[in-house]
């Protein structure tokens, strides 16, 4: 699961590291949230490209946004057979561009369970390059969104006792392949889509205000305690256990 994230770095960092043409100019935003636009790199003819899209994913063949659930994530397990990303994971593949992102780890059940928010980034500071599929969306009336949805895969050991699912945190040689839509076909490009090394990432827990999306600013990211990288996990009983994506208030087919 991913449901939010943030953007730090300034945008020639992201350029650098990304390597598209354009020179967009864009804000740090610390608390980035579906239906929001979020930056997005694609291939296009060989060369990498910027783009803004809305975070949740509308597929080509939908008549009414109204009618389809929140789609923000999709799941590596089941992309290659879903009609909603089938299409977009043979021809229309991207990266999210990020310095992190939330999770929230759920102790107890019904109202008395309490949601703990973490911090998730790379231990380098490098930025993440988060797997992607975008969908250009045609409206009746001849409007075009190009919308995106980050791909999710079982958590590592860092995340594992915070949540069940994290994002597809791509290395640049897996990028490379990644966004190469013409010379990777879709299972070897799906099997890129796998928990990234421990070592990666580091995980510190966050004030609760970005439990608020009207919340956007520096002091999100400010860690309360100390950082907890890779470390012995608790591992919680199923029923306490941090709920799946497809579990998740956020919608029902991640």
């Amino acid at each position: 699961m991913c449901g939010r994230f943030f953007i730090r770095q300034a945008p020639h960092l992201f350029r650098e590291f990304s390597g598209y043409a354009e020179r967009p100019n864009f804000p740090p935003r610390y608390n980035v949230a579906p239906t929001q636009p979020v930056p997005v790199v694609f291939a296009d003819g060989g060369e990498r490209h910027f783009r803004l899209m809305r975070w949740g994913f509308w597929p080509s063949w939908l008549k009414d946004p109204k009618d389809f659930p929140l789609v923000i994530n999709a799941r590596v397990e089941t992309v290659q057979e879903k009609p909603t990303f089938r299409g977009a994971l043979r021809h229309r593949r991207c990266v999210f561009l990020a310095d992190g992102f939330y999770e929230w780890r759920r102790e107890g059940t019904g109202r008395a369970a309490k949601r703990t928010p973490f911090m998730i980034r790379r231990t380098d500071g490098a930025p993440m390059a988060l797997a992607g599929l975008w969908e250009n969306w045609l409206g009746a009336d001849g409007s075009e969104i190009d919308t995106a949805a980050i791909v999710t895969t079982g958590a590592n050991g860092v995340l594992a006792g915070v949540h069940d699912r994290m994002p597809a945190i791509l290395s640049p040689e897996a990028v490379d392949r990644w966004l190469d839509v013409r010379g990777v076909e879709p299972g070897p490009a799906a099997a890129l889509c796998r928990p990234c090394p421990e070592d990666w990432l580091a995980i510190d827990p966050v004030s609760a205000r970005v439990n608020d999306v009207r919340n956007d600013d520096a002091d999100l990211i400010e860690p309360l305690g100390q950082p907890q990288p890779a470390a012995p996990i608790r591992r919680q009983p199923p029923e306490d256990a941090p709920r799946s994506s497809d579990e998740d208030a956020q919608g029902m087919l991640f």
